[in-house]
């Protein structure tokens, strides 16, 4: 796998950020908090991994999730990574049937994440996303699994925007981790 300086780095990033959420686990496996973090680097590592390695991580930063929502149903951070795992498991599954169910349950987790944080944008355009009929869902989930990664509550998200063919625009959000310790003194130190 020919990785880039940034994919590298990401790499670093999120498994420190995964073994530091283990260590914590050890210490209180009730911070739901926590959970979600962990099942947030675990989807982004997810991205580095061949598609069985990749659905071993997506299965367990599940199981972290569904963890978290039983200490905190009302969690909407990881009620909305719920549905990105379930958006990014869907797309490798090359069951047309069993991808479209996931697709709907990712609907669902964001549909109650949005709930939860009715103000929030990334959770609107998430489930307009994943609302968009079946052709167009592809494309979408394609260009999220790639560019938004599970990025939860730890950045600040911005938009872009492509033409779906049929008139309409698709939102896909990119997230600049810019709160996490040890991030932001990384990318000071490259200015």
């Amino acid at each position: 796998m020919d990785l880039q300086q940034n994919d590298f780095d990401r790499i670093l990033f999120f498994e420190h950020a995964r073994k530091t959420s283990e260590a914590t686990y050890t210490k209180n496996p009730l911070d739901a908090g926590n959970l979600t973090r962990w099942a947030g680097a675990l989807l982004e590592l997810s991205q580095f991994q061949n598609v069985v390695e990749a659905n071993k991580m997506i299965q367990d930063a599940i199981s972290k999730l569904e963890e978290a929502l039983s200490i905190n149903p009302k969690k909407h951070d990881a009620l909305w990574c719920l549905g990105n795992a379930h958006t990014t498991r869907a797309f490798f599954n090359p069951d047309q049937n069993e991808a479209n169910h996931g697709f709907d349950k990712a609907s669902l987790y964001f549909q109650q994440a949005l709930d939860e944080d009715p103000g929030n944008e990334v959770y609107r355009k998430s489930l307009e996303v994943a609302a968009k009929p079946k052709n167009v869902r592809l494309v979408a989930v394609l260009l999220m699994t790639v560019f938004i990664g599970p990025a939860i509550a730890l950045g600040i998200p911005k938009a872009w925007f492509w033409s779906t063919g049929d008139g309409g625009r698709c939102c896909c959000w990119t997230f600049y981790f810019i709160g996490c310790k040890g991030y932001k003194e990384k990318q000071e130190q490259r200015s």
